[in-house]
């Protein structure tokens, strides 16, 4: 018996290629198709005939483009898409519309249409917390609106004919052959500065890749249709964080908690600045400041039970993924 197909797209970022590996390691056959240049020529060489890697653009292609894609596969696991740290011309919530929810229910649907039976969004944890914490405000911000959009449209697609999960993601930590890891704007932001503060209380989830991986097929293999799932494995103290950045980079940076209400002034002109620019943060900086002083640590035990992801060294991770960061001669 032949082995099953996954669709992974986004194959060559860091969680695609994270999901690539777990998936030949359980005995599926991988297509990847991410955008070009690949990052390493050999970034698939291991996997010999398990992987066949294509780089195009996948929101380009015509309705036959998508047709022939999906054709054949089992899953669709949809690793792609704009993240909170675009800021794009106003208003921001057309951007992360057009970005990350047109893109997903024409896939979604032409998936159904195959016959593909599993779908698996990469969201944000940012949903979650729209959701679930509305005292945040979250729900009234462009990117978190639309990643909860983007997992609605994709379930009105599966309804009936294909199961479509969600995963919600919190800080990551990780690496990969070939790229750079995007905490490389923290370590710039702290490098030589002589003070960095953080918000008393500020707390985040964080997974590492290996997680988002066995999550990822976890949900492929058992999660319910319509199940979102808001991945943890360590509570990070945001000020734990720049704290290690500080060690590594050698510095004598202080990092000290600093209420929000201290650093408000300075996040409200910065939205006055980006609107006076005409660009828009997904969220804006006052709330996203307001949010990174709040605890959203995640019991991570549930979802692990359900999916089937095992515990995992998050702050080795953050120390490796901090190696790659300082091992560019480009500071």
């Amino acid at each position: 018996m032949s082995a099953k197909k996954v669709l992974v797209l986004g194959g060559t970022g860091l969680l695609g290629y994270a999901t690539t590996r777990e998936l030949v390691a359980r005995g599926y056959q991988v297509t990847s198709v991410a955008l070009p240049p690949i990052p390493t020529d050999d970034l698939f060489a291991e996997f010999g005939d398990a992987v066949d890697s294509r780089l195009e653009d996948v929101t380009a292609f015509s309705d036959e483009q998508l047709a022939e894609l999906v054709a054949g596969h089992y899953a669709v696991m949809y690793a792609i898409g704009a993240d909170e740290r675009t800021v794009p011309p106003a208003p921001a919530a057309r951007f992360f519309y057009e970005a990350n929810v047109l893109p997903t229910q024409r896939i979604a649907a032409a998936a159904r249409d195959a016959g593909v039976e599993k779908f698996v969004v990469y969201g944000s944890y940012f949903a979650e917390f729209a959701q679930t914490k509305p005292e945040l405000g979250l729900q009234h911000e462009a990117y978190p609106i639309m990643r909860l959009l983007q997992e609605q449209v994709a379930f009105a697609e599966g309804d009936g004919a294909m199961d479509v999960t969600s995963l919600r993601l919190p800080y990551i930590f990780g690496t990969m052959p070939g790229r750079m890891p995007l905490w490389k704007m923290f370590v710039d932001q702290i490098r030589g500065q002589q003070v960095f503060p953080a918000h008393p209380g500020g707390i985040t989830a964080a997974v590492t890749t290996r997680q988002v991986a066995q999550a990822a097929v976890g949900a492929m293999e058992q999660g319910e249709h319509r199940g979102t799932y808001a991945l943890g494995g360590y509570n990070l103290s945001h000020q734990e964080f720049y704290e290690t950045i500080v060690r590594r980079l050698g510095q004598d940076t202080q990092v000290p908690l600093v209420p929000f209400e201290a650093l408000e002034p300075t996040l409200a002109e910065l939205d006055r600045q980006a609107a006076e620019q005409g660009v828009e943060h997904g969220i804006h900086m006052v709330l996203s400041g307001r949010v990174r002083a709040v605890d959203l640590g995640i019991d991570p035990k549930p979802v692990m039970a359900t999916l089937g992801y095992e515990q995992d060294d998050v702050p080795a991770a953050i120390e490796q993924t901090l190696d790659v960061v300082l091992a560019d001669p480009q500071p």
